[in-house]
């Protein structure tokens, strides 16, 4: 049975909870406008993950639109009559750089259309997972724009450059199956399944080192930011610096023991 607590904080374009405890679940909330990315709604979600990532006890998070659709991108209605200053001194495009620099693993449950920002949102997770309707793109050609939230930069080093240039210049959508095939999601279920299969494999990494997940999730990201040399030796730093932790003994022991072990994150 699924155990969950009051959200820790009302947001307006949020929903939050807990499951089992260790996991936080952030649900995109404007059903009424497709989960459009208002500034609102992303000002929302930071603060709940952030909230998650001061949370002791949550150790992976769920950024999540629902069952009908993960989100249909930027708020068109809010961006219509801002002019380039306006966006520049805004500062809205900044949350997805702020959200990629949470610590704790987050997986993105993607049902329905995720489009254009909502796609740079999913992107700025660990592992996505969609169901086997979602429809993923990076339409804003089709306005006259092009991606601005990190459509040109993580799509292609998720797609390579070729998949990206073909997505980004027209506009079109992909299958699951064919995002899945190009190597943007992790995996894809059954549409009733999205949730549950994240919910599963966010326990499953709750129940992992909270030190090791952090340290992990900073090296693979490094690599995208350094040459092979230098990720390297990020890479064999951060390995030297977890041997030295409460945890590394527990996990060791628990091995020996034949045993689950119980991280303290220490």
């Amino acid at each position: 049975m699924e155990s969950q607590i009051e959200q820790p904080k009302k947001y307006r374009n949020i929903v939050t909870e807990k499951y089992d405890n260790v996991v936080g679940v952030a649900t995109l909330n404007r059903p009424s406008a497709l989960n459009a990315l208002s500034s609102g709604l992303m000002k929302d979600l930071l603060g709940a993950l952030n909230e998650f990532e001061e949370d002791q006890d949550i150790r992976c998070v769920i950024v999540t639109g629902g069952e009908k659709i993960f989100s249909a991108g930027a708020d068109i209605k809010e961006i219509s009559n801002m002019g380039s200053i306006d966006a520049l001194k805004s500062g809205n495009l900044d949350y997805f750089d702020e959200i990629q620099k949470i610590g704790k693993p987050i997986v993105a449950a993607i049902n329905g259309y995720c489009l254009g920002g909502g796609l740079e949102l999913a992107m700025t997770c660990d592992i996505l997972i969609a169901g086997e309707s979602a429809k993923l793109g990076q339409p804003e050609i089709n306005i006259g724009v092009m991606p601005g939230a990190g459509g040109t930069q993580r799509l292609t080093r998720a797609v390579g450059k070729y998949k990206a240039m073909d997505l980004i210049l027209t506009g079109r959508l992909v299958s699951a199956q064919e995002a899945f095939e190009i190597g943007l999601l992790s995996r894809v279920v059954p549409d009733e399944s999205v949730l549950t299969e994240a919910k599963r494999v966010a326990l499953d990494i709750a129940s992992k080192s909270p030190l090791a997940t952090k340290v992990a999730k900073d090296c693979v990201t490094k690599a995208f930011e350094m040459t092979l040399r230098d990720g390297l030796e990020f890479e064999r730093k951060s390995f030297y610096l977890l041997l030295g932790s409460e945890d590394k003994q527990e996990g060791v022991k628990a091995f020996t023991e034949k045993r689950k072990a119980t991280f303290r994150g220490r």
